[in-house]
């Protein structure tokens, strides 16, 4: 069984996942954007209409 961890470690490791996360957030949030820019404006979606 794991030993439990101080309160100031498990906050800075609570810190460095939001962190973490606030991160992938952001390179998603670029990734989109790039990938909006290339979209031809009028040309139909690749989703098909029902």
């Amino acid at each position: 069984m794991p030993k439990p961890q101080p309160k100031s470690e498990k906050i800075r490791k609570e810190s460095e996942k939001a962190a973490r996360l606030a991160e992938q957030l952001r390179a998603n949030l670029r990734l989109r954007k790039a990938q909006a820019k290339q979209m031809v404006p009028g040309e139909p979606d690749a989703k098909p209409q029902p």
